[in-house]
């Protein structure tokens, strides 16, 4: 078996990796799929782990434990997870000793399905569980079946310092909530990932200082619905000066939080996700609209743009508070790119319901966007009440006029940037050449320029003189600065 192929391999699912611990002497190799609380879970527990004496390898064939953070969102990722268990169990015939593990939403859904019928792993650890692995692999060590899957009400790691894993050492996540309570019909992420809760505001100030500490130049707000964050009890005053009116209230609301990470950060770049349109109140974009430095991006799943199919999706929101939410992003934070998730061909979706889709991508006139043709999850609400019964060719369709709209709408966008000089930050060296840099603005679009006496975390003034659908093409046309332009 070659190692070459076998990293290759797994780039798709992000092989993720630390610095070396001296004195630990077990190797763990740890894989990350789906969305990106998924990779800041892996980094939680790599740092778990890295207490219980495992670094982390590159190579599978090294590994004493082989772990793979699992998504369910779409039955596309769930079949990918299980060719990758395949390559594992391969791998362990050579080394017989090696641990094989599923984490996650996959974990959480399939439970000892893996253990009992399957026989593919050794352990299966749900989301809320991580800090109940050192006992689980004692269990695995000792000839047991290891499964612990119960899902927590409280836990949110906010004590666990998670280790920066394949870090680019410019820009982190910051988990903020855990679960969700909003119940869509086709979602199965409240019965993967539990009730909602919120991790107390301190150790999330704490955190931050830490990444800043570290020389990160930004961070993202992290939660399946960062609006709904509400911490009961205040009492920051004490700790940070600058949260005076936090301090006078019971309770702490996402907006408090944002404009006290914001002014207590002011050189830090601060971005957040997933926002859902029923939670994100107005103050909201007041906060963004005081501070220069909370980026201009909101990521803000739609689904559809039909009113009818959005009851059916129990969304708690019609298609027009949806327009009337854009209307005032765009009248109080001009600027603003804007993102979105569709699901297409979701039960009983009509052509005119699909038709309200693609207006409403027209209205909103979307930066980019993340599309799928709608697939059944067991055990979700949409499964047991609605039947799947748009037909794949249909679904396929429509889907294929919805990417091409958002593909149009992207040229578009990213043309308007054509002359003008944006601010960036510069996370590394671009894929497809060594002589570029790779950088974001403020609207999350990525930049690449010619490199020159800048450095990996640099702000950097660029001129954008072409574009790709995704990509803004320049050159640079100032001194690298280390902290924000003001």
């Amino acid at each position: 078996m070659e190692t070459e192929k076998i990293i290759d391999a797994n780039k798709q699912g992000h092989p993720l990796l630390t610095d070396e611990l001296k004195g630990n002497s077990k190797k763990l190799y740890i894989e990350s799929y789906g969305c990106q609380m998924n990779m800041n879970d892996s980094e939680i527990v790599a740092s778990i782990l890295a207490e219980n004496d495992f670094n982390t390898t590159q190579y599978i064939e090294d590994a004493d434990l082989v772990l793979v953070n699992t998504c369910s969102i779409r039955d596309k990722a769930e079949q990918t997870i299980r060719k990758r268990l395949q390559k594992y169990n391969s791998v362990k015939k050579i080394n017989p000793n090696m641990k094989v593990g599923v984490l996650g939403c996959m974990a959480e859904r399939l439970k000892s399905k893996f253990l009992d019928e399957e026989k593919i792993v050794d352990l299966v650890v749900g989301p809320d569980a991580y800090k109940d692995l050192p006992n689980l692999l004692e269990e695995v060590n000792a000839g047991r079946d290891a499964v612990n899957v119960v899902l927590s009400k409280e836990e949110t790691y906010g004590d666990i310092a998670p280790v920066r894993l394949n870090s680019n050492g410019v820009s982190a996540f910051v988990s903020i909530t855990r679960g969700c309570d909003n119940m869509c019909t086709f979602c199965v992420v409240p019965f993967t990932r539990g009730r909602e809760r919120s991790r107390d505001p301190k150790s999330i100030i704490e955190e931050i200082q830490d990444l800043k500490d570290k020389n990160f130049k930004e961070i993202t707000l992290l939660g399946q619905n960062v609006d709904s964050y509400l911490w009961y009890g205040g009492g920051l005053k004490k700790d940070f000066d600058k949260a005076s009116d936090i301090a006078k209230a019971t309770a702490v609301h996402f907006s408090h939080l944002l404009d006290l990470v914001a002014s207590t950060f002011p050189t830090l770049r601060i971005r957040f996700f997933t926002n859902n349109p029923q939670d994100l109140e107005i103050e909201v974009l007041h906060v963004m609209a005081k501070h220069p430095n909370i980026c201009r991006y909101l990521h803000l799943p739609v689904q559809s743009g039909s009113t009818s199919v959005l009851e059916r999706m129990n969304r708690q929101h019609t298609r027009e508070e949806y327009m009337e939410l854009i209307d005032n992003i765009r009248k109080i934070i001009p600027g603003t790119a804007i993102s979105q998730d569709m699901i297409i061909g979701f039960c009983d979706e009509t052509e005119e319901e699909h038709k309200d889709t693609l207006s409403m991508m027209e209205y909103v006139q979307y930066d980019y966007g993340f599309m799928f043709a709608y697939s059944e999850r067991p055990g979700t609400l949409a499964a047991k009440k609605l039947e799947d019964n748009v037909p794949n060719e249909v679904k396929k369709r429509r889907l294929n006029e919805v990417i091409q709209l958002q593909r149009n709408l992207s040229n578009k966008n990213t043309e308007k940037y054509i002359g003008q000089t944006i601010e960036v930050l510069i996370e590394g060296t671009s894929k497809k050449s060594n002589e570029h840099w790779m950088s974001r603005n403020s609207q999350n679009y990525v930049a690449v320029f010619p490199k020159g006496n800048e450095k990996v975390g640099d702000y950097v003034q660029v001129r954008v003189d072409e574009c790709t659908s995704a990509t803004l093409i320049g050159e640079a046309v100032s001194a690298p600065q280390e902290t924000p332009f003001q």
